[in-house]
């Protein structure tokens, strides 16, 4: 955990100049391999990305901070990976998304807004004999388990 802790004050350091950057989350994993997700309002390039690597590889080799051989990755989320951030809900207004709720129900919608208690979607509903309707349906955050971007190859 300590390693983990270490990470997220490099790397904050390393885009503390860049505003439109964020840090999404530091795993450490059994394997030996640190994760490092980093994303920005308008995505992050490969070269960020490789600064960023540099940066906090250079001061855990300095510090000696992990003592066995160990992997480092320094990427965006992937397309599949959950939502984790406020942040990152502001960015993906107007996507659609896959919701899963306490309970196991899974929602899905465009997503409309997103404040500090939630989110607000429009779910497509069609009831028999009727046409599709667009219904606005609150989420809150506490009620969420899992979101997922979803894809669209149309």
């Amino acid at each position: 955990m300590q390693v983990e802790k270490r990470v997220t004050e490099l790397v904050e350091e390393k885009i503390s100049d860049r505003p439109e950057l964020f840090l999404v989350e530091v795993k450490m994993l059994p394997n030996h391999k640190l994760i490092i997700h980093v994303d920005g309002d308008e995505g992050i390039s490969i070269q960020d990305c490789a600064a960023i690597s540099r940066h906090v590889g250079f001061h855990l080799e300095e510090e000696n901070a992990i003592e066995k051989a160990y992997n480092l990755e320094v990427s965006s989320p992937g397309v599949g990976e959950p939502l984790k951030l406020k942040r990152q809900y502001l960015k993906n207004i107007g996507r659609e998304l896959s919701v899963k709720l306490n309970g196991g129900e899974l929602k899905e919608g465009e997503l409309l807004s997103a404040d500090d208690h939630g989110i607000t979607i429009a779910a497509k509903v069609k009831e028999k004999g009727k046409k599709v309707q667009l219904v606005e349906t609150r989420l809150g955050f506490d009620n969420i388990i899992e979101t997922k971007v979803l894809i669209s190859f149309k």
